[in-house]
């Protein structure tokens, strides 16, 4: 029933396929270099955080290799037409789900890393940790079934399925900034900026998501998504959509989580902690 895969793709003009292509072409290179920026930055930080740098390397990485396979299957599912003035689709089907695969595993990580760098106590940081990845589990889940229908016939249910993912979607914003406000108190004064940064670049990066969907929504989009011959506007929106989100949600926030690691230890270097952990930074704070 639920085979998040796009069999009757609509017309594309040579500007929507090329745009769509390089947007994943953009984001396999981000991840990636990102994933190797945070996995060599760990020796930067205090043993502390590497942690918090390690998740960020991973949560990158998985979707450095989700993304090459999206790309993979989108020139699979297309053909320039013999007039080279637009591509159409070659009947081979377009498989979205490489992109729900990668949410189910980089959402809980990516609220991992936050956790891990904010370094709260062990009995409030596992409370959040559950609540978070249970409301993280029920939004992906909720939000898939409408993701696979394309029947403009059965947009309603689409919309209906948008609305129940929602719920936790916003329970989890609520949480963070709530969350991250109370314990601003308790972080190095260093870091406070950077975490209510932070507390931005959630809300913002993370609405990219339903709008995203929105786009693809639309009745016009859902004819042309079920091959009806709509207009693909739509379709190509929610594909760059998710995409510039991923990068920016993981990749960006990755960076954010560097600068706050580095921050943090260089605040407890100047108290006398763990300044075997990074040599240079010892030396900049004696």
């Amino acid at each position: 029933m639920f085979d998040l895969t796009l069999l009757g793709m609509p017309d594309l003009s040579v500007f929507q396929y090329n745009i769509v292509d390089n947007i994943f072409s953009m984001t396999v290179a981000t991840m990636g270099a990102a994933a190797l920026f945070f996995f060599a930055a760990r020796s930067t930080v205090g043993f502390a955080y590497r942690p918090a740098l390690l998740v960020s390397g991973i949560v990158v990485a998985i979707a450095c290799y989700h993304y090459f396979m999206i790309r993979h299957s989108w020139h699979n599912a297309y053909a320039l037409t013999e007039g080279g003035g637009g591509y159409t689709g070659t009947g081979a089907p377009f498989n979205d789900f490489y992109r729900y695969a990668d949410w189910i595993l980089t959402v809980p990580l990516l609220l991992v890393e936050l956790v891990a760098v904010m370094r709260l106590s062990r009995n409030k940081a596992s409370s959040m940790l559950t609540r978070l990845i249970i409301a993280a589990a029920l939004m992906i889940g909720l939000g898939y079934p409408g993701e696979v229908i394309t029947d403009p016939a059965n947009a309603s249910m689409r919309w209906v399925w948008f609305g129940l993912s929602v719920i936790p979607f916003l329970y989890i914003l609520y949480v963070l900034w709530v969350e991250l406000t109370a314990s601003l108190s308790t972080q190095p004064a260093a870091a406070q900026g950077l975490i209510k940064l932070a507390r931005v670049v959630i809300l913002v990066t993370w609405m990219v998501y339903p709008i995203a969907y929105m786009l693809g929504s639309t009745p016009a989009a859902l004819e042309a998504a079920s091959g009806g011959g709509g207009d693909a506007s739509g379709i190509v929106g929610l594909q760059i959509g998710y995409a510039i989100a991923d990068m920016t949600a993981k990749a960006g926030f990755g960076v954010l989580i560097y600068f706050i690691a580095r921050a943090k230890t260089s605040a407890d270097a100047e108290k006398g902690i763990g300044l075997n952990d990074v040599p240079q930074i010892a030396v900049a704070t004696a």
